[in-house]
């Protein structure tokens, strides 16, 4: 059994969510240059080096890279031979949130009671973290800070297998049209096809966590990935909604199996600054 201390969990958590907030991950910067390449607007493309130049000067400068620094949100596989000491793991998550969007100058955005008197948490806790117990003796910590402009236009339905893929693909297409300039694209879609009603919606998160431009290796999901990627570009939204070739620079699927008689699809839509960050311990 290995042990892992509580601070060290909390220094690790404040260094990627900072990093994140940071730095745009290299597949993203290098999707942005292939889509200065591929794109036919001009004021498409203009837009495409400002994103480039704001990637590069939050680098440089260490600042954040949007003002909306997002809901923290962290995935962590757990080793099951690995034993968490001096503290609680999800306490050493949620502090190390806490020090990095204090110490880091980041936007506090969560708000205590979601409803009514939406009086802000001031630090940006609590984290919505997702547990997976795997096999060896090692922590995985993986940030991903959303954003509400792109949150708030990512949808879920509950279709009916007579719907096919058809329905599935009406849906997506959809999503993204309805998102438009409200999410900043170029967008990275995030698309989890399968399980059940809360469980494609992880699905299409944890799908957002592939780099550009990798597919998936099952064929039918690759398969869907690649029409969907076509058919989205299509839309003509283009960058930052100004019209053009390019709307989203990925579509990313996962499939899961799910019951007889339900076919459940969510789209979670990705603004352009699609930030993550990950450590081992």
């Amino acid at each position: 059994m290995r042990e892992v201390h509580y601070e060290d969990i909390v220094q690790a958590v404040k260094e990627i969510a900072i990093r994140a907030n940071y730095e745009l991950p290299e597949d993203v910067v290098y999707a942005f240059q292939r889509a200065l390449e591929k794109e036919e607007s001009e004021l498409g493309k203009e837009v495409l080096r400002q994103i480039l130049l704001n990637a590069q000067a939050a680098k440089q400068e260490g600042m954040a890279y949007c003002q909306d620094t997002g809901v923290a949100v962290v995935f962590v596989e757990l080793g099951q031979d690995v034993r968490v000491v001096g503290g609680p793991l999800e306490k050493a998550i949620e502090e190390g949130v806490r020090r990095a969007y204090t110490e880091g100058y980041l936007r506090a955005s969560m708000v205590y009671d979601p409803v009514f008197e939406r009086k802000n948490m001031g630090d940006n806790t609590p984290p919505i973290i997702h547990y997976k117990v795997v096999p060896g003796d090692r922590l995985r910590l993986i940030f991903a800070p959303k954003g509400a402009g792109s949150e708030n236009t990512s949808r879920l339905a509950m279709l009916k297998p007579a719907d096919g893929w058809e329905g599935v693909r009406r849906f997506v297409l959809e999503t993204v049209k309805l998102a438009g300039p409200n999410a900043c694209p170029p967008f990275t879609v995030g698309v989890g096809i399968g399980g059940t009603f809360e469980y494609c919606a992880l699905l299409a998160k944890k799908a957002l966590l592939r780099p550009v431009g990798e597919r998936n290796p099952d064929p039918v999901a690759r398969r869907i990935e690649e029409e969907l990627i076509e058919e989205a570009n299509k839309i003509g939204w283009g960058p930052m909604g100004f019209g053009g070739a390019v709307t989203a620079v990925d579509v990313k699927v996962e499939l899961y199996p799910c019951h007889i008689a339900s076919l459940p699809v969510a789209v979670n839509i990705q603004c352009h600054a699609s930030r993550h960050a990950e450590v081992e311990l």
